[in-house]
């Protein structure tokens, strides 16, 4: 195209032209609008796409997992504890026949001893008889001897003539020896029946120890079995008992486990709880239009309070300043003590307070527990009769919660003011 042309067409007036004009400002103001709408969509599908109010971990479900694992635990080792005092039981009257075989085995092990000994007795008996009897028949043989020798021979009837006495001499001597004779035999016979008595006991003897021995030996065996039995059954009764030990470990840790689990979700519910609190009683801290002072002071402490959730208990701590070492055992921690956060807090809202629940007590105007209003302190007592006794404050935050710093080991937290010790309640007042 020639450039005379493009000057022409330059120089000539379209009626597009506006509407080229107009059209090239809005595409790009339709484009960014387009863009703007698709970026909300998207955040608001994101948005969508996640839980609003999600449970606070550890969830309900988790606590009572953990509490239904412990009651697993506890009948496990209920279970064992019944199975061990069984096992115990049997143990015991195996220990009993145990005892018992044990003392039968002695008594016959004692018989047996005696039986022994009158064996051994009756055979000292029996040679003594025996002794007697070949000295009794050594005696008559050698007076048999003799006799042969002084009255008998070949030729009997000269020396019966001629001998001493005569032949009355001879007989005399005859009778003689023949009553010697007699009482000699008529001694064999005595000893021979002392020696066969001697058998007989020896022989009756031997059968009894030998009758004895044997049942020693039963009861021996019998002792041996019973005392093995004894013996498995103690080592049944240890298996049980460690067995029971492990479950007990096992019962512990599911116990420490459902505490953790508890006071995990204790403190997710308590912050929680605490965030709803705290964002009631955020935002300005000038006196909100249209509430009474006392009320508006009120919500400043509540407020002052809050702020200092979780911090740990210190006995005697706290002043106006905020948490402090305290005194004895919060010598080493930095902290709040009760009346310690409410002289802190209320010191906020500008009234004094005296680090002392007795004067705290007495602050203000006690208060109908129906017609309480954050900022107020509620007060317990060992004695609900008795504010002498009184030995705990809180800050009342609403809804029968109060701001509080419990006790040693535990930090400043929301808790239900619905106890059996309270006493009542004070309106603090300049």
């Amino acid at each position: 195209m020639a450039p005379g042309a493009t000057k022409a067409r330059r120089a000539i007036p379209s009626p597009l032209r506006g509407v080229s004009s107009l059209r090239g400002a809005v595409l790009p103001l339709i484009a960014f609008s387009a863009s703007l709408a698709l970026g909300m969509s998207m955040q608001s599908s994101a948005a969508s796409a996640h839980p609003t109010a999600a449970d606070p971990g550890p969830s309900a479900r988790d606590v009572k997992r953990s509490q239904d694992r412990v009651r697993e635990r506890a009948a496990e080792v209920g279970r064992t504890k019944a199975k061990l005092a069984q096992a115990d039981g049997e143990l015991d009257r195996l220990a009993v026949a145990a005892e018992t075989a044990i003392e039968r085995y002695n008594g016959e092990r004692l018989k047996l001893q005696r039986s022994q000994q009158a064996h051994r007795d009756t055979l000292v008996r029996l040679a003594e008889a025996d002794r007697r009897l070949e000295a009794t028949r050594a005696e008559l043989a050698s007076f048999a001897a003799q006799a042969y020798r002084y009255n008998t021979g070949y030729n009997q009837m000269p020396l019966a003539l001629t001998g001493n006495g005569g032949p009355q001499g001879s007989m005399d001597r005859a009778a003689t020896v023949e009553m010697l004779a007699e009482r000699r035999a008529a001694m064999v016979e005595r000893v021979e029946a002392a020696r066969n008595v001697a058998d007989v006991f020896r022989r009756q003897a031997q059968a009894a120890s030998a009758e004895q021995s044997t049942a020693t030996k039963r009861a021996d065996e019998a002792r041996r079995a019973t005392q093995a039995a004894v013996a498995a059954q103690q080592a049944s009764v240890q298996r049980i008992e460690a067995e029971k030990r492990r479950l007990e470990r096992r019962l512990g840790s599911a116990e420490a486990h459902a505490a953790r689990v508890k006071r995990a979700r204790e403190r997710a519910l308590q912050k929680v709880e605490s965030r709803k609190v705290r964002s009631k009683f955020t935002g300005t801290k000038r006196p909100v239009a249209g509430l009474p002072t006392t009320a508006a002071r009120g919500a400043v402490a509540v407020r002052a309070a809050l702020r200092w959730l979780g911090t740990p208990y210190s006995w005697g701590g706290g002043t106006v300043d905020g948490p402090s070492y305290g005194v004895g055992q919060g010598a080493r921690t930095i902290g709040f003590d009760c009346s310690g956060l409410a002289i802190y807090a209320w010191h906020k809202a500008g009234v004094r307070l005296d680090h002392w629940t007795g004067t705290q007590w007495t602050s203000g105007p006690h208060v109908p527990l129906d017609e309480l209003r954050p900022g107020d302190l509620v007060f317990f007592a060992t004695d609900t009769s008795d504010p002498g006794t009184i030995h705990h404050v809180g800050i009342y935050v609403g809804k029968g919660r109060m701001a509080e710093a419990p006790y040693t080991g535990a930090r400043v937290r929301i808790s239900s003011v619905h106890r059996d010790d309270l006493i009542g309640a004070t309106r603090p007042a300049l």
